[in-house]
């Protein structure tokens, strides 16, 4: 079974569209990070520069004191804050662009799948031993491929759930006895 022109242009095309489509998707995710990195950024100029405002006034020690504890006491939570905006921007692209790759791939599969029957339909007469070993070998292929997969997303779902207990563990409230 030979490919038309129009069969190969046609899967160049789709081809060209899904890594555009991939790239915009990472693209996204990267003007998240810088808008999120420019908020933050601005955000702490303001702080220092209305807390350096506020120490030019104070009028004695302790309230230098007060306010310097005032601004250092929610550091380690925006310092976590931010952590997890971070974390949920990369989580999202990365579930958008494998949920994307898998797509791709599953019709990668289909087709060649489909290939391989139409060859073995018209496979000569007394090759069944080599069609049986190339369906065996596409076969064995395809469920590495998905054992790849999913041995992927347990690693995936496990780094999430440590990163989420890191986080709850950091800005948990210290317990006093």
């Amino acid at each position: 079974m030979a490919l038309t022109p129009e069969q190969v242009l046609s899967a160049h095309k789709a081809n060209i569209d899904a890594v555009f489509g991939l790239t915009s998707k990472a693209f996204e995710g990267v003007e998240k990070l810088i808008e999120l990195n420019v908020n933050a950024s601005r955000a702490a100029l303001n702080e220092a520069a209305a807390h350096s405002q506020a120490l030019a006034g104070a009028k004695d020690v302790q309230e230098l004191v007060n306010l310097q504890t005032a601004y250092f006491q929610p550091l380690a939570e925006k310092a976590a804050a931010y952590n997890r905006h971070i974390f949920n921007i990369a989580s999202s692209t990365s579930a958008e662009l494998q949920k994307a790759l898998e797509e791709k791939a599953g019709q990668y599969q289909q087709s060649f799948n489909s290939l391989v029957e139409a060859t073995a339909k018209n496979a000569p007469a007394g090759s069944e031993s080599a069609v049986a070993m190339v369906k065996s070998a596409v076969s064995a292929a395809n469920n590495a491929f998905e054992s790849v997969q999913k041995a992927v997303k347990q690693a995936s779902d496990l780094a999430e759930a440590n990163i989420k207990a890191v986080t709850t563990a950091t800005t948990a409230p210290s317990v006093k006895k």
